[in-house]
């Protein structure tokens, strides 16, 4: 018998429950969230900035929904504001338990609790390194909140499903203000950032442009999703809820990795997400990857992506009119709610993936 919830079977409950699940109510809540995290987090540049003045690079330390957001943060702040940046391996602090010299270094531990210990732990360590130390969480008065140099508040609202939408979308926030805070010119977003909260509420009111894409994910057989350059953390972040929420083994690539090597393995049954830019240096080669999927045999399914991005894929989904650097604040939300809906197209319960917690601890002491 075949199993109702898996890829390609019959579809259990071809059209979703009615009933709002409480992850779809966050993703609904993200206009306002953003609003609030904007105007918190904005004001806090002349901190980050002083806080940082003479280092040079920054470290990002977190896991998970958080870990991506990072990975935007690091190409903003390379990409953007012409400052080093990288991802930590917090296992470095938490059981190698190496000291490095970090006098130069900001370290951005990023937590949506603020509870996770091993990212407590890695920040201290970090402290302890030299490094000056800024907290990205949710969570007024948490570990994290309390350990740093500057701690900046998300104030994304008490987020009860397990999968994160506002909170990972607040964080985006951070990074973004991080990133401008320590480029030449801190305003020169400013204007971009404004227009956010009204682009991610006119994507939620335009909900059933996801439907074409739900169709297709509803039967692929395997699933990829791609992104480069500033979009690789929205990449990397849909196919994390794409797994959690859907329960489908689903592979995040960045755009290079891609092509060296595991798009040889693509063919037909497999369905192909993008996420692309509007605008910016690789809007071509995004068109040029969906062209050559799609010659595979996959089904491509774009989100966003200029006209000729969406002219070339499967399915096109409307992304955010915001410019890159700033676009994914604005191009995870139609991938949000196709997976919500998905999840309920086959007969799971997005609010509760199964396996799964709103906080994971992570082994911290060896031994």
């Amino acid at each position: 018998m075949p199993n109702p919830t898996s890829p390609g079977s019959p579809d259990p409950s071809p059209m979703p429950s009615p009933m709002a699940s409480q992850m779809l109510t966050e993703i609904r809540e993200q206009p306002a969230a953003l609003e609030r995290a904007l105007g918190a987090l904005l004001p806090a540049r002349e901190e980050v900035r002083a806080l940082a003045h003479g280092r040079r690079r920054v470290l990002f330390v977190a896991r998970g929904s958080s870990d991506n957001a990072a990975v935007y943060g690091r190409y903003l702040l390379e990409a953007h504001a012409g400052v080093s940046a990288a991802l930590a391996a917090p296992s470095i602090a938490t059981h190698y338990r190496a000291m490095l010299d970090l006098d130069d270094t900001v370290v951005v531990s990023v937590s949506q609790s603020g509870a996770t210990r091993e990212i407590v732990e890695t920040q201290a360590w970090a402290a302890a390194c030299g490094a000056r130390t800024v907290a990205v969480t949710n969570v007024a008065g948490s570990d994290l909140a309390a350990g740093a140099d500057l701690a900046l508040l998300t104030h994304a609202g008490e987020e009860k499903a397990v999968p994160a939408t506002k909170t990972y979308l607040t964080q985006l926030a951070a990074m973004a203000a991080i990133g401008t805070a320590l480029a030449p010119d801190p305003t020169a977003l400013d204007a971009v950032l404004a227009a956010v909260p009204g682009q991610v509420r006119s994507l939620i009111e335009d909900a059933d442009a996801v439907a074409p894409a739900v169709d297709v994910l509803a039967q692929a057989e395997q699933t990829v999703v791609s992104g480069r350059g500033l979009l690789l953390g929205t990449a990397l972040e849909v196919a994390l809820k794409l797994e959690e929420t859907c329960l489908q083994p689903v592979r995040g690539y960045s755009y290079a990795d891609l092509r060296h090597g595991p798009i040889s393995v693509v063919g037909t049954g497999v369905v192909a997400l993008v996420a692309a830019a509007q605008d910016g240096p690789l809007a071509g080669a995004m068109t040029e990857l969906v062209a050559d999927l799609r010659r595979r045999g996959a089904q491509v399914v774009g989100i966003g992506g200029d006209a000729a991005f969406a002219a070339a894929c499967d399915v096109a989904v409307p992304g955010p009119d915001l410019t890159e650097p700033i676009a994914p604040l604005g191009l995870v939300v139609p991938a949000q709610l196709a997976i919500e809906r998905l999840a309920r197209r086959l007969g799971l319960d997005p609010d509760r993936p199964r396996g799964l917690n709103k906080v994971t601890q992570t082994e911290v002491h060896a031994g």
